[in-house]
């Protein structure tokens, strides 16, 4: 169905007290504004404007896109002032929904429905709440038709007692709004133009206004504070959980899990508590993810165990690898088949091949390790010399002893041996051992210095 789309997000949030403008506050890792554009592109609109006003520049840059109108209303003079500011970017011969850039979790099968239901008319998404405090009510007439909005502060006692009420998402007919919205008085409380005031004058016209109700209100809830924004999260996350237990994952308990991106899971797939999902992550058949563990944009393979407080970011992890816990994948990193990464390890822009182990306190940085290698406690790659880095390469089947240190650029040859506490600033041969050491001596009668009494 071709149609405008407006989204009004010009309000200061004074109750945010921030000086990041409202509409830009995150909720599931996305800014408010950004949920509401992303939904709104799924009705594949003809024109979609976003009407802006406090944080001005701000924030066009953060969700400025192709195909995206920007409106800009200064002051703000209340919501049908705000819709009159897109009337340059629309097309008026076609319906125009309205939506608000902090009201972030309507679904698109809900706006769908209430464009079905608006097809010859007036359309307005309604809920009923136990309390309607600070809404508009929706004014019935006794069969049961709309015949307009009122707000609060402008109700009667008898009116306040309404507990139906306007979400301020509404559909309006292509070729009246312009009229509609130059005729919008500011005669009320607030002094300003109402945009539920065109209700009553397509009333009046004879245009059919028809309602439509969201799945649940929290479709429906605007954000006006922080605590507002923590309940819409929890609500988002709760439903995240549920969708993932419906697709067969196991959650030790699906209120201590955060999903803010798309998280694709395979089957038998377990996630432990306190788990934090950012951006595409894919967790492959039988992963099992441990508890506290921080996972961006990465891709984890079957059988894969991440074990606690782990830190993975834009790396890649392949089957039946062990990583933690209280390890740290950096971006470009890569495990093969049955890696091994253990205990405060961290591993950095490296490929590590398959069957090969860092199981304790290591740094593997800018190297390329080959298959069944065995990299002992302490060692690291001294990949940087202060202003550019290098690469260290590890061929398969190398054992490195602990508290080793790899300056790069250098290469160890297949099947070598570092001995422990070796300092490797040549490359070493294959299938030798290398050390580097000094002999250990004792000095017999040697006395620790002692702190100066002062």
């Amino acid at each position: 169905m071709p149609l405008n789309v407006v989204i009004l997000a010009a309000g200061q949030g004074k109750r945010m007290y921030s000086n990041l403008p409202k509409v830009l506050h995150p909720l599931a890792g996305k800014a408010l504004l950004r949920h509401v554009v992303d939904t709104a592109r799924q009705l594949q609109p003809e024109n979609l404007v976003v009407v802006y006003g406090h944080g001005g520049e701000v924030v066009r840059q953060s969700i400025d896109a192709a195909g995206l109108a920007w409106a800009l209303q200064s002051p703000q003079l209340g919501t049908g002032h705000a819709l009159a500011q897109a009337l340059p970017f629309i097309d008026e011969r076609l319906p125009t929904l309205v939506l608000y850039g902090d009201v972030p979790l309507v679904q698109a099968s809900t706006l769908q429905h209430l464009l079905h239901q608006a097809a010859d008319g007036l359309g307005l998404l309604t809920v009923r709440l136990a309390n309607p405090q600070g809404y508009g009510r929706i004014v019935r007439e006794a069969t049961g038709g709309v015949l307009g909005i009122v707000e609060e502060k402008d109700a009667t006692p008898g009116q306040r007692a309404i507990d139906e009420v306007n979400t301020g998402i509404m559909v309006l007919p292509g070729g009246r709004l312009a009229e509609w919205l130059t005729r919008l008085s500011n005669d009320n409380a607030q002094g300003e133009y109402y945009l539920t005031d065109v209700v009553a004058r397509a009333v009046t016209a004879g245009v059919p206004v028809r309602s439509a109700h969201p799945e649940g209100a929290w479709e429906v809830q605007g954000i006006n504070n922080k605590a507002q924004l923590a309940e819409l999260e929890r609500i988002y996350q709760q439903r995240q959980a549920v969708a993932l237990m419906n697709q067969g994952v196991r959650l030790a308990d699906p209120d201590r899990i955060d999903v803010r991106g798309t998280l694709e899971c395979g089957r038998d797939v377990s996630i432990d508590v306190g788990c934090i999902f950012e951006g595409h992550v894919r967790l492959a058949e039988a992963v099992e993810i441990g508890p506290y563990c921080v996972i961006r944009e990465a891709d984890i393979a079957a059988g894969a165990r991440i074990a606690a407080f782990t830190h993975i970011d834009k790396a890649q992890v392949g089957p039946d690898a062990v990583v933690g816990p209280y390890a740290r994948l950096r971006p470009g990193t890569s495990l093969a088949a049955g890696v091994h990464v253990g205990n405060f390890v961290e591993v950095k822009n490296s490929q590590i091949g398959p069957g090969s182990k860092a199981n304790h306190l290591a740094y593997v940085g800018d190297a390329d390790v080959g298959a069944r290698v065995n990299i002992g406690a302490g060692t690291i790659t001294c990949n940087y010399d202060g202003a550019n880095k290098f690469r260290t390469v590890i061929e398969d089947d190398v054992f490195i002893g602990s508290d080793t240190q790899l300056v790069a650029p250098v290469r160890v040859g297949q099947g070598a041996t570092l001995g422990a506490g070796t300092t490797l600033t040549r490359d070493a041969p294959p299938n030798a051992l290398t050390v580097s050491r000094v002999r250990q001596t004792s000095l017999l009668n040697w006395k620790r210095p002692e702190k100066k009494k002062g």
